[in-house]
């Protein structure tokens, strides 16, 4: 790490020395490092080095080296000082009834900066009088030797840096006093400065301790360079050298933030507040690219391909100054060019591949396969995630600049197009002025992004160690309670998102809640987990004004009140009690609880002992007590989402509101009179949650487990008029109840599909959610070498169901009467 220095009053002169330098120390692009040298960390020792003064005339550069460090040192304690000036009165509001923070607040964002501040005042005050009265035989090694001995503090304030900072931002989203406090902290001037105080931000003063121990290492070079060996001063800069180095090299994988910083050639400190791999649509191709915002600047970059054993570097694709930047209003979304959409079916196609893979390379584990074997199929694998992680993110995030150039990203989640957003804006807020880089300062800037980022590696499970966390694989429980913490009424609701593959899913909403600042939902929701480690939570204020229609997708955009992500720690979950929590964002708390379910516990099929009833109950029963071909049920479900839900944006995906669902499962089980009544006032993602549970829960299932062997190997079959007579066959091989009600729901499903534009459910989507559901079998027998495998194994299971039901979803019309060579007609009588 370099120190900062401010190059500003002598850029002009170094320039010109540098042009004569270049002629003797070969091409030479700027400081801090010219052909190799060790040179100094000031400006104005880099003058004294570059007019060729003698390093043996030692005793003026050693008192020049210490004056600079004690201006950048006074310059320090007036930035702790500042930082430490409104501590006291925020704990003494503390105790009051209406306390700005409360104590643990305070200690946490305020942690051992007053012990840091005490250690070097008191280094300062003995250091400042030796050097006003200087004198070549002056001995000052043991202050820097007690500093270094003191560098355990640091050790303490870097642990509880991250945790500072993010208590002091959720400080400031949730309290205005406090926001006013950080956004304007006063910092003195230097004595001698015609600026009496500057305005800094809290944050930026909290990143100043984790810079200064490399500025006192680098000083303690310079000094050690200017001090003859034979000086009582030597031995003791020698030993805090060394114990500084040390303590340097035993932090420097620990500290994230002080490797997020860049020092431009002008001596300004630009920080990386964030990076990420997003997948940008360029000359029509998606590209994925890393991108990089700083405090002044979004960069776009690429990785290079570099050689064997060569450094990997980044390769500059674009840059925009964030004084520059600009969000595309709505009216403006319509002229930019449209996001084509990836197919569903390609998609889970793929997916299909990896979960076959993934069990692939599990068993060359478990039989400790040949190395080269494990390579070929782990490359394979990587080749495949990458493809779907480019090709599955259908969300645009634009961003415009002022002089009329457009970027296009493309995410998969609104949450980080809200997090990029929100990051941006947030460093737009600030003072922030237009430049240009030159090749020399971009060229500086991207080689930084290789040291500098936080995000190491595309997001697949290729790249995972082998000791990381596969993921969850099951069906979460989440109810979702209540929120608090608006400002003013608004209609409110939430959306739930998991992780799989890589990128996160919206997998349920809940209900809007009117006009209220206090929303109660109180809605379970079962949502299948697929490898995920996280659960996102997002509390969206619902917008009716169709002015505001995004032209790109013709979908009102809702305004994002706040978000959360809590990890998915299986021994939290995987309990039978339900587990409470709380997701903090902007200021509003939401408060849900979770439960996990494996996924052979779920997907188990429990006869009913009643048999009275409907769910759990053979559906010859049903239909034979009915007197009815399709059971009555299935009949009302399908009639419902037919009328109001069949334009609704992924029905039969998102899941419904769990209570409402055993509402609706009771009511039918008991066959009351106010079913109608309740169907035409419940959520339509609640009926359609109905109807999937119904056939979940059947005794055996629709396509019987008697038959479910034959389906396999037919739909296996590659000959396609061998596949055509074997799966006509087996439909026919069906009772009549099962086969008259699937006919039902595949013309049903069908005209689902018909308004894919609108509903987004395409008749490969439908089979995913349907195929397990109508095809899995009753019984599974376990096989115990396989345990480690049961999501791998269960996953390659649920392709072939899924395969089945796309056939004849795909096929053309099917007829009852010409199935079954009689004279019953498949007809609406039902």
């Amino acid at each position: 790490m370099g120190a900062c220095v401010n190059w500003g009053p002598w850029r002009s002169t170094l320039w010109v020395v540098f042009f004569f330098c270049s002629t003797r120390y070969g091409n030479i692009c700027g400081p801090p490092d010219i052909a190799g040298l060790q040179l100094p960390s000031s400006p104005g020792l880099w003058l004294w080095w570059l007019l060729g003064v003698d390093a043996g005339k030692g005793v003026d550069m050693r008192r020049l080296v210490l004056k600079d460090f004690l201006a950048s040192e006074e310059m320090y304690i007036n930035q702790l000082e500042a930082l430490l000036l409104p501590m006291k009165p925020l704990k003494a509001t503390a105790t009051t009834s209406q306390p700005v923070l409360t104590i643990q607040q305070i200690e946490t964002i305020f942690y051992k900066i007053q012990d840091i501040y005490e250690i070097h005042k008191e280094f300062y005050d003995s250091l400042w009088p030796q050097v006003q009265n200087w004198d070549s035989s002056v001995v000052l090694g043991h202050l820097f030797q007690k500093l270094a001995s003191q560098l355990g503090v640091y050790k303490a304030f870097v642990d509880n840096y991250k945790i500072a900072l993010e208590t002091a931002e959720k400080c400031s989203q949730s309290n205005n006093q406090f926001q006013k406090i950080s956004e304007e902290l006063k910092v003195k001037g230097p004595k001698d400065s015609k600026e009496s105080h500057t305005s800094v931000t809290m944050e930026a003063l909290l990143y100043k301790p984790i810079n200064r121990v490399t500025r006192s290492t680098l000083v303690l070079h310079d000094l050690l360079k200017h001090t003859p060996s034979d000086h009582p001063d030597y031995p003791l800069l020698q030993d805090a050298l060394r114990i500084s180095q040390n303590f340097l090299s035993s932090i420097n994988e620990d500290i994230d933030p002080r490797r997020t910083a860049v020092t431009t050639p002008k001596g300004e400190t630009r920080q990386l507040v964030k990076d990420g791999f997003l997948v940008e649509l360029a000359e029509g191709s998606r590209k994925l690219r890393h991108v990089f915002l700083f405090t002044d600047v979004l960069l776009c970059a690429k990785l290079k391909k570099t050689g064997v054993g060569k450094h990997q570097q980044y390769d500059c694709k674009w840059y925009m100054p964030l004084a520059e930047l600009v969000f595309p209003s709505l009216e403006e979304s319509d002229s930019c060019p449209h996001v084509h959409a990836m197919p569903d079916h390609d998609l889970e196609d793929m997916k299909i591949k990896i979960s076959s893979m993934k069990s692939e390379v599990q068993k060359e584990k478990a039989n400790k396969g040949q190395s080269r074997a494990m390579e070929r199929l782990k490359k394979k694998m990587f080749d495949n995630e990458f493809w779907l992680l480019l090709n599955s993110p259908s969300i645009p995030f634009r961003i415009h600049n002022r002089n009329g150039k457009s970027y296009l990203f493309l995410l998969s989640s609104d949450y980080e197009r809200a997090e990029w957003r929100e990051a941006i804006q947030k460093l737009q807020k600030k003072d922030l002025q237009t430049f240009v880089l030159s090749s020399v300062e971009l060229q500086v800037l991207t080689g930084s992004c290789f040291k500098l980022r936080t995000v190491h590696n595309i997001p697949v499970t290729s790249n995972k160690d082998d000791d990381e966390s596969p993921g969850m694989y099951g069906f979460l429980h989440v109810i979702v309670h209540s929120a608090t913490g608006f400002k003013q009424s608004a209609n409110l609701y939430c959306t739930l998102e998991v992780d799989s593959f890589g990128y996160f899913v919206s997998k349920a909403k809940t209900r809007v809640f009117r006009d209220t600042t206090e929303p109660q939902w109180n809605e379970e929701f079962e949502i299948e987990l697929e490898g995920s480690q996280s659960l996102r939570i997002l509390c969206y204020e619902k917008c009716y004004d169709k002015s505001k229609m995004n032209k790109d997708n013709n979908e009102i955009v809702d305004k994002i009140m706040g978000k959360g992500q809590v990890q998915l720690d299986p021994q939290t979950v995987q309990t039978k009690n339900w587990h409470m929590d709380v997701i903090e964002m902007n200021g509003i708390k939401v408060e849900f609880s979770m439960k996990f379910t494996s996924r052979d516990l779920s997907l188990k099929r429990t006869p009913s002992k009643k048999q009275t009833g409907v769910f759990g109950v053979k559906i010859s029963v049903v239909t034979k007590r009915e007197r009815s071909k399709v059971p009555y049920i299935v009949r009302q479900c399908v009639e419902e989402v037919e009328k109001r839900g069949i334009d609704e944006v992924g029905i039969y995906r998102i899941s419904g509101v769990a209570t409402d669902i055993q509402a609706l499962k009771a009511a039918f089980d008991a066959n009351s009179k106010d079913i109608l009544m309740m169907l035409s006032d419940m959520d339509i993602n609640a009926i359609a949650g109905t109807l999937k549970l119904y056939f979940r829960e059947l005794p055996e299932p629709l396509l019987t487990d008697r038959l479910y062997p034959a389906f396999m190997e037919g739909i296996a079959l590659s000959d396609p008029t061998a596949k055509e007579n074997c799966m006509m066959h087996l439909l026919r091989s069906l009772p009549d109840p099962n086969l008259i009600t699937f006919l039902f729901l595949l013309e049903h499903l069908k005209r689902v599909a018909e308004k894919e534009p609108i509903n987004k459910m395409s008749l490969h989507n439908l089979a995913t959610v349907f195929g397990p559901t109508l095809l899995r079998p009753s019984e599974v027998e376990s096989k115990g070498q396989h345990l480690t495998l049961a999501s791998d194994i269960w996953s390659h299971d649920v392709m072939a169901q899924v395969q089945v039901l796309l056939y004849y979803l795909q096929h053309t019309p099917i007829s009852f009467a010409e199935l079954k060579r009689n004279a019953l007609y498949f007809s609406t009588d039902v």
